[in-house]
């Protein structure tokens, strides 16, 4: 029974988490399209360049507008790497929930290390090109 209601905390405690973050997320896209202002990108002001992350936020407010389209034109690597980067956090969520540790396994750590490699070559390419 005890193992039961831990595993309805963590849950309760996860769901409670991503309703913070999602909060969150709804009231900086709220703030940016009131006011037109959003948080730069430090490496773009310091080096003048895209990094990997550039677009994040324009592609996001798209996707609030389920414009996938123009999500794609804003950062086509991160949108084309969402599905994995879901399927990683749903990995990571449902083992913490079950037992109770977010270890990572061997699938987080390979999508982990993939997908740094494709934002690396994407980060560079996207500059040169």
């Amino acid at each position: 029974m005890l193992r039961t209601d831990s595993r309805k905390a963590r849950l309760l405690k996860l769901a409670l988490g991503l309703a913070a973050v999602l909060s969150a997320g709804l009231l900086y896209a709220l703030f940016v399209n009131l006011t037109g202002l959003a948080v730069p990108c430090v490496f773009r002001l310091v080096t003048g360049l895209e990094c990997p992350g550039c677009g994040v936020s324009r592609m996001c407010l798209a996707l609030l507008r389920l414009d996938f389209a123009g999500a794609w034109s804003a950062n086509p690597v991160v949108m084309a790497l969402l599905p994995l980067m879901a399927a990683v956090a749903a990995d990571i969520a449902v083992r913490y929930v079950v037992t109770g540790s977010a270890s990572e396994d061997r699938f987080v750590r390979a999508a982990t290390v993939f997908s740094a490699a494709v934002l690396t070559v994407f980060g560079v390419l996207r500059n040169i090109i």
